[in-house]
Formats: C-alpha cells, sequence, structure tokens
C-alpha cells in the first residue's frame, strides 16, 4: 500500500481518483488496483488567482505491488509525500467475560462517554445497566421543540439532558485535538450507525442534529442487541459507599441498585449530581473554562472571506473560522469556538430561571446563517478557588441573562456596534436572531463581568482585521454561552480512571473535565470502560 500526503488538487478537477493517484505516481492508471482517501481538507489560500484546492491523504493500492514497488521506490525515494504503508495492527486486549451472579457495571449518562463506554461493554458480553435522567432522543426532541416554541423547560428533558447527550443538539463536529487509535473505532460506530461514509476522511466531520438523532437511537439499540439495558428518566439521586467502595447507586430518590463498578458520564451540567458526589467525599477541583456570547453572520458573507470568488461554488462545503486573540495587556484570551455554518443559536439551559445559548445545524447546514461562540478564559483567579465556584459563576451570569432577556427564556442581544460604543437598544441586525425561544434588546455588559466585556471589546475588532466585516456594526451577539466546558474536574488515577477515594467509580467524559466534545468524550468513555475491563 503506497500513502500519498499532501496532495492537492483544485476543486474544480472532477478526474476520477484513480487517475489522479496514477498521475502523481507516473503509473499507467491500470496499475491502480484501488485508491481509498484517508483525509480531505481544505486549502482556501489563492496562490496566484489559482482556485481553492482540496488537499488529500491517499493509500493507493496496486495491481502488482511486488513488480512496481522496487522501481517506484528508487524513483520516488526522494519525494517526502510518498511512502510505503504496512497494515495496520490493533491491539488485543485480553478481557475477562461477564459470568452469571456478578454485578453488572452500571453505566450514569448516556452522551457519547456514557454511550460508548456502554457499547464497549456490551460488546465485551458484560450487560450493562444505562441510566440516563434525561429521555430517549425522539421524546427529547419533542420536549426541546416545545421549549423553543413556548418557552416551557422541562428541566429533566433538554438540549443538556437525554439520549446523546448536550452534542446530539449541536453542530455535531467530530473534530478532536486528541490522538488516539479508538478514535478509529468511534467513526466505524457512527457509520454502522447510519452516519455518512465521509466522516472517515474528512478534515472537520460533522454530522448534525438531524442525523444524530437517528445514529444515536441506532447505537442504542445495538446495547441493547447485545444484552445491556437502557432506562430513561432514571437520575442517579445517591450512591452508597462500603470500607471497599461502591456498594449501590439510588435512582429518583427511592430505587436502591446494587453495583460495584459505576461508570459515570453526568456531562458538564449536572449540577445537582456533582454536589451529591462532592458529599460522598469524592474528590474534585476547580478548573478553568470559558464563557462568552453567539455572533451571527450571513453565511455568504464567511464564504467569501474564505473562498473570495469560489464562493457558491456547489462543490465547495459552506465556510467556518476559527480566530483567537491575545490581550498583551491583561494575558487574557479570546477565541472562537464550535462554529456552526448553516447553523442557528439556540436556547440551551437545563435549569429553571436561567438563559443558556448554545449553536446548532442540520447535516446540510443549509441555514444561510453563520454563528460562533466568542469565548473569554476564566479560571480560578476569576472566580475563587472552591470546587463549585465556578459554577456558581455559571448559575450567577446565567440568571442575570435570564433577567435581562425578560425573565422568558428570551436571550438578551445586542449588535456589535452598540457593544463597543456603549449603547443599547440598537434593532438593525444584519442578520435576524435566530435564537429561540426568542431575544430582547439589552446590554451583555449587564450579565457579564468587566473582565469578559473588557476582553470581547479587544477582540472584535482583532478579528475584524482577520475577517474584514467580522465586527460589522450590525452583527447581533446573543448572551450568554456559559457552558463551553465543565467548571471543576472528577479527580481520577490515571492508571486505573477511578476516583481517588471512591474504588469503584470511573468518572469519565466531558462532565468529570477529561474530555471536550463528542469524539474525545466518546473515546474517553471507551478508555474507562476497558480500564474497567482490564481489572475484573
Amino acid at each position: 500500500m503506497i500513502r500519498i500526503s499532501n496532495f492537492a488538487v483544485p476543486f474544480t478537477d472532477e478526474t476520477a481518483m484513480e487517475e489522479l493517484a496514477a498521475k502523481r505516481l507516473g503509473l499507467p492508471p491500470q496499475q491502480i488496483a484501488g485508491v481509498v482517501i484517508v483525509r480531505k481538507a481544505i486549502d482556501a489560500r489563492r496562490y496566484h488567482g489559482n482556485p481553492v484546492q482540496f488537499v488529500y491523504v491517499l493509500d493507493v493500492e496496486l495491481t502488482d505491488a511486488s513488480s512496481v514497488q522496487k522501481k517506484l521506490q528508487a524513483r520516488m525515494r526522494k519525494d517526502k509525500n510518498i511512502a510505503w504503508k504496512k497494515p495496520e495492527q490493533r491491539e488485543r486486549l485480553d478481557l475477562r467475560p461477564f459470568h452469571a451472579g456478578e454485578k453488572r457495571p452500571v453505566v450514569v449518562g448516556f452522551g457519547p462517554a456514557g454511550m460508548f463506554a456502554a457499547l464497549t461493554l456490551a460488546k465485551a458480553g458484560w450487560q450493562p445497566l444505562v441510566l440516563e435522567r434525561g429521555q430517549d432522543v425522539d421524546t427529547r426532541h419533542r420536549d426541546i421543540r416545545h421549549f423553543w416554541e413556548t418557552g416551557e423547560l422541562n428541566v429533566q428533558s433538554n438540549v443538556q439532558f437525554g439520549e446523546g447527550g448536550a452534542g446530539t443538539f449541536s453542530d455535531g463536529k467530530l473534530t478532536t485535538r486528541i490522538n488516539d487509535a479508538h478514535m478509529k473505532d468511534v467513526i466505524d460506530a457512527f457509520i454502522e450507525a447510519g452516519a455518512p461514509e465521509e466522516i472517515r476522511y474528512l478534515h472537520k466531520p460533522h454530522i448534525g442534529t438531524d442525523l444524530l438523532r437517528t445514529i444515536v437511537r441506532h447505537i442504542r439499540e445495538e446495547i441493547q442487541r447485545l444484552g445491556g439495558e437502557v432506562r430513561f428518566g432514571a437520575q442517579v439521586t445517591d450512591m452508597e459507599l462500603g470500607p471497599d467502595g461502591i456498594t449501590a447507586v439510588i435512582v429518583n430518590g427511592e430505587e436502591r441498585i446494587e453495583a460495584d463498578a459505576v461508570l459515570m458520564g453526568i456531562g458538564h451540567s449536572a449540577r445537582d449530581t456533582y454536589r451529591m458526589l462532592y458529599g460522598k467525599g469524592v474528590s474534585m477541583m476547580a478548573k478553568p473554562f470559558a464563557m462568552g456570547v453567539r455572533i451571527e453572520h450571513p453565511q455568504e458573507f464567511i464564504d467569501r472571506s474564505q473562498y473570495g470568488e469560489d464562493a457558491g461554488n456547489p462543490r465547495l462545503p459552506v465556510a467556518d473560522y476559527a480566530l483567537t486573540w491575545h490581550d498583551p495587556v491583561t494575558k487574557r484570551g479570546a477565541y472562537t469556538f464550535c462554529m456552526c455554518p448553516g447553523g442557528f443559536v439556540v436556547g440551551a439551559t437545563s435549569e429553571v430561571g436561567g438563559v443558556v445559548t448554545n449553536g446548532m445545524s442540520n447535516y446540510h447546514r443549509d441555514s444561510g446563517i453563520a454563528n460562533g461562540a466568542i469565548l473569554v478564559q476564566v479560571g480560578p483567579q476569576d472566580f475563587g478557588e472552591g470546587v463549585f465556584d465556578g459554577m456558581l459563576l455559571q448559575e450567577k451570569l446565567e440568571h442575570l441573562a435570564f433577567t435581562l432577556g425578560g425573565r422568558n427564556y428570551f436571550a438578551p442581544v445586542q449588535t456589535v456596534g452598540d457593544f463597543l460604543n456603549g449603547t443599547s437598544g440598537s434593532q438593525q441586525f444584519l442578520t435576524d436572531p435566530t435564537y429561540r425561544p426568542g431575544v430582547t434588546p439589552a446590554d451583555l455588559h449587564q450579565c457579564l463581568p468587566r473582565y469578559i466585556t473588557d476582553t470581547l471589546e479587544g477582540a472584535l475588532p482583532a478579528f475584524d482585521r482577520r475577517i474584514h466585516g467580522f465586527a460589522d456594526p450590525c452583527a447581533v451577539m446573543t448572551g450568554i454561552e456559559s457552558r463551553s466546558s465543565a467548571p471543576c474536574r472528577i479527580v481520577r488515577d490515571r492508571m486505573t480512571f477511578m476516583a481517588e477515594r471512591t474504588p469503584g467509580l470511573y468518572p469519565m467524559g466531558e462532565g468529570a473535565g477529561y474530555a471536550g466534545g463528542i469524539m474525545s468524550a466518546a473515546v474517553d468513555g471507551m478508555k474507562t470502560a476497558l480500564a474497567f475491563l482490564s481489572r475484573r
């Protein structure tokens, strides 16, 4: 197998990939047995007026590799983008099977971490019991739509809680900064459950909320087929501890379930569960996170800024952006986060009396509106060293946003011009705000601390220098984005994955402070399940 890296092709070139690979290798097309796209990225930098390029990593199989390889190796020996790839050998784990009479492992939470922990356990024959406080994805979808349409919140079934976790009602991004062999297993599971094959190779793969709803249901059905049990409306409200660790969990304040292993993937918004765990002596610590606002632009503006005259070509995906800025005086940073091309800003609170925003899009990203969060780093130096001080700050600011929006779950919005000029009330928006249930013009300075608003005021002009028009005076900002990641961490042993001082408890995923998105949470769930299995 030959691997071709950094293979740039004009996006307008519709030549078959086998022909392109043959030309790159200097071989007749008939000597190419097959081509697998390993990675596909976009290079939007326009060199000397040339069009946007797709940049590939390809694995090429030859019809008669043994006779061609030596000649090709000699000819290509100085080409750093040509390599001979050995077949992958995955590590095989010797895991003891589940025996009758043993306690089933309990998985708490059915977001990406809980879902892939449960899938891993089920494939190993351990018949996990999954307890999810929210509802199945179809019921959850109805509850969320009802909230967006009426402002009537279901605190147990919303954007944060329910089958699939918060990522199900987002852009469905599968990008991550981690590099782990288990990422392939996660991608394989998504594709087996109905995700498009392209997520194997796209540089920035995404699924979208509309497809994710079906995919997470299919993964749940596979867990059940393998002997696992998934219960919805089942919140773990307490747990019992003995001299050797966990002995039982209490569900909904009344049902006792014996357990000696609990894999806990509660997500970053289960504040009542955090408090319960802390009260049981589970080791926890405050951690930095980020907060800010959502900003919206016409998608065609973002496309033009990235693709120039090629914008709008159907062969190009809708464009995104990623911007950072560092204040040279305060040393505090701001960055764009969870940018959703062709998406919506949505109400994502899980608690009465709070306003929380998030970005969401469907697979085709065709709303015509781009939105992204602009976040500012905050840490214990801002909110205090107590375990829950960051969480208390989140709660305080979400309540301020709720009050500022009119106490009906409408979100406060402000134009960039008003925000930078110290005024408020303008409704000459560049795009109509997409946030649901609704919006109220207000001054975002009244629901965010000054160290955040000062940083935003410095970042917006800096971002405008990168993308001219980004800080258009009529661009609308919606507050607040407060749940980008968990405000605390459940401390666990690096080798066993068990919580310090609490044997049998396996904290995992974004809510435990060990992940930052769908992929990293799913991988962490898999690795936590494998850590459990390796110790049985």
